[in-house]
């Protein structure tokens, strides 16, 4: 017997992607958990916390996946985008070699993503306007440029955060019920598709199910 928290419409997989210390966990325990830790280590490996929010009437799940910007988990990345539906690509407003990171990301994104896969670039901490280094209409040429999407976060103060989720998860949504009403093949992305577990061990503790590990 399914609980209540399997009670679903879709199920959408998206993941969080960005260089280290950007503000990707708590972006993630701030939207699921409505939590935030100013001493967040970063993550290592993969974890991934749950949510449901209502579309139309419909009860979409989102699986947000997390994990480390640095170089040396590169490894996982095919399982880590594998049925990923939507992307979060985040740097930080403060400081300026994250945000160059974004083009790098992107590429990656769509070199092991399905096409059409619904990307936002944020600019996250959002908070530290009086640190700024990346300038607001410089990030929104770039998304432009790159049909993404943009909006700028803050994790610490929940600023626009639960706008950004909002706002990609309706997206997702909008393209896969238009192509079902349409008749057209279901996308790469469709929810049957994204339904399917996908199985990353974690390098902390065994054994946590659901929203998740500590970051």
């Amino acid at each position: 017997m399914r609980g209540k928290d399997d009670e679903y419409d879709y199920l959408f997989k998206v993941v969080l992607i960005g260089d280290s210390g950007v503000g990707k966990s708590n972006l993630l325990s701030r939207f699921t958990r409505n939590e935030f830790n100013l001493e967040s280590k970063s993550t290592i490996g993969v974890e991934f916390a749950t949510r449901s929010i209502q579309v139309d009437n419909k009860t979409v799940k989102a699986q947000i996946w997390d994990t480390a910007g640095q170089e040396r988990y590169r490894a996982i990345t095919s399982a880590y985008y594998r049925g990923a539906v939507g992307a979060l690509l985040v740097y930080d407003i403060a400081k300026s070699l994250t945000y160059e990171s974004a083009e790098r990301w992107l590429r990656e994104l769509r070199e092991h993503a399905a096409a059409g896969i619904a990307v936002m670039l944020v600019g996250n901490k959002s908070d530290l306007r009086h640190l700024r280094a990346v300038p607001t209409e410089r990030a929104r040429s770039f998304a432009e440029e790159n049909g993404l999407s943009f909006l700028e976060t803050s994790a610490l103060d929940s600023t626009n955060v639960e706008t950004a989720f909002h706002s990609i998860l309706s997206e997702i949504y909008h393209t896969v019920s238009q192509r079902q009403m349409s008749g057209q093949p279901e996308p790469e992305f469709g929810p049957s598709s994204a339904i399917e577990p996908i199985r990353v061990l974690p390098t902390q503790q065994e054994g946590r199910q659901g929203p998740c590990c500590h970051i």
